[in-house]
């Protein structure tokens, strides 16, 4: 399944991939030949701890290039009439006017406005137009969004 993401969110996964394989992977490397300096490895904590923070990081790795395989770069929306992932959009509930990005899952941050294209909230709004009515359930309870702009 494609993964969408911005152009900075895929530089900061790529920067991220690169650490684990420079940095990361050279420190567990060494942690691996101190620890196999102390002897006898069946008993050696700190040998034991290295290995797992290796197979962690190696797990990562491997993670990231699956999904910068599968990554669709969201290319910003320029006069779009409705609501597409890449779109800001600002819109009206009870508690006043809001802002949201719709942005892939992996930049969600609905705390900062961002909020996923797989999420309830981000599905209700995608392919709608201003002025649009949308009823979402939300933890809250059922609230209901009019969309004021797409920017």
């Amino acid at each position: 399944m494609a993964e969408y993401i911005s152009a900075e969110g895929l530089e900061k996964l790529k920067r991220e991939l690169e650490q684990l394989k420079t940095v990361e992977r050279r420190a567990i490397a060494e942690r691996l030949e101190a620890a196999k300096a102390l002897g006898d490895l069946s008993e050696n904590a700190e040998y034991q701890e290295a290995k797992e923070a290796q197979s962690l990081v190696e797990g990562k790795i491997q993670e990231l290039e699956e999904m910068l395989r599968d990554i669709v770069v969201i290319q910003k929306p320029t006069n779009a009439t409705n609501v597409q992932i890449g779109s800001t959009i600002e819109v009206e509930s009870r508690h006043g006017k809001e802002t949201f990005t719709i942005v892939g899952s992996e930049e969600a941050d609905p705390l900062q406005g961002r909020i996923s294209n797989e999420s309830p909230m981000g599905q209700a709004f995608l392919g709608k137009n201003v002025g649009d009515q949308q009823q979402i359930k939300t933890p809250g309870g059922l609230e209901t969004y009019t969309i004021l702009k797409i920017m």
